[in-house]
């Protein structure tokens, strides 16, 4: 076993290496769209409506860099993943931003060889369970059979958890969130665990969501963010100050709707000016138009404005913006300077 995921961290490894030896932004403008990785499907974070047009947070993300490269938020295939496939899929190349609920570890960004942009969403770990069992604290669990995703931290989290609290547990390997929900609604596991906001998603599709709960504990540190890989740090550019635009355009007052006229002239604020490329050369700096940041924050909105359209407490997700607030606000969401 020690053999094999040696082996395919490795070879994980020797993809990414390969992948990034040349320039990704010029193989995406040769190409014409940006290749997304996002999840197979997580309402809220990324998943196609009856249109099969791909929606969420996540998928904001992936619309604000298609749309700082090329003036076009549709410019973009998305390419769904699972668990087990979404790491291969970055380090082969067949993506090239991978913005689907991933956990920024140690071993991901020196092992794998993975650069992480930055945090879309600061989470933790937790367990849902029908009201039915009538459990109110994951310790209340042993014996229980649990639901949970290969090839993610979630798995090792878990073992963690009941280790440490000396109750066992028989897990029921999914790929899947639709084949976890499948599972987990048949009765084939009495507990389903992922990051909360995952079960938050979860939880908002179901016929009946009151009748489950959300249990108290949460058993880790998860900071999502989207990633790329090593070897190539002005596509890693170009993804990060992506989002740091959108992090930075709620902080300024920067909206959807008032971008347009901010930028038509400068303001009386330089920073505004310098992210709206309206003064300095920043859009120049990392091989773009002096509009990049514009044209993505118009993609979709600022951050403030993806969270609450795509999961916010206004949506059937029903997120409070807690440790995902601004830091002006008591939370997280920080971007450096524009400068």
């Amino acid at each position: 076993m020690k053999r094999t995921v040696l082996f395919g961290a490795l070879t994980i490894a020797g993809l990414a290496a390969s992948a990034a030896s040349a320039a990704t932004l010029d193989d995406v403008k040769a190409r014409g769209t940006l290749n997304c990785g996002v999840t197979t499907g997580l309402v809220g974070f990324a998943a196609p409506d009856a249109n099969g047009v791909w929606t969420g947070f996540d998928v904001g993300v992936c619309r604000a860099v298609a749309a700082a490269i090329f003036g076009d938020p549709t410019a973009v295939e998305f390419v769904p993943t699972t668990g087990q496939t979404r790491f291969t899929a970055l380090a082969s190349g067949e993506i090239d931003l991978l913005a689907r609920n991933t956990t920024w570890t140690f071993s991901r960004d020196t092992d794998l060889k993975f650069e992480f942009v930055g945090v879309n969403y600061y989470d933790g770990q937790g367990f849902m369970v029908p009201k039915a069992l009538g459990v109110s604290s994951a310790k209340d669990l042993d014996g229980a059979t649990v639901c949970i995703q290969t090839g993610t931290t979630t798995e090792l989290n878990l073992a963690d958890f009941f280790r440490t609290n000396n109750i066992s547990y028989e897990p029921v390997p999914i790929e899947t969130n639709a084949e976890a929900q499948q599972q987990y609604l048949a009765g084939a596991c009495d507990v389903y665990t992922t990051d909360a906001s995952g079960l938050a998603s979860t939880r908002a599709t179901f016929e009946a969501p009151d009748e489950h709960v959300l249990l108290p504990e949460i058993i880790s540190k998860e900071p999502l963010g989207p990633l790329v890989r090593h070897g190539d740090s002005d596509w890693g550019d170009i993804a990060r100050w992506t989002l740091n635009a959108l992090i930075s355009a709620e902080e300024l007052g920067v909206t959807s709707a008032n971008v347009e006229e901010l930028s038509a002239a400068a303001t009386d604020n330089p920073e505004v000016n310098r992210l709206l490329g309206t003064e300095g050369e920043l859009g120049a700096m990392i091989g773009l138009e002096a509009d990049w940041a514009k044209n993505a924050i118009m993609a979709g909105g600022n951050y403030g404005e993806l969270f609450e359209k795509n999961i916010g407490e206004n949506t059937p997700i029903g997120l409070a913006r807690g440790l995902n607030a601004m830091w002006t606000e008591g939370g997280l969401i920080y971007s450096p300077p524009f400068r």
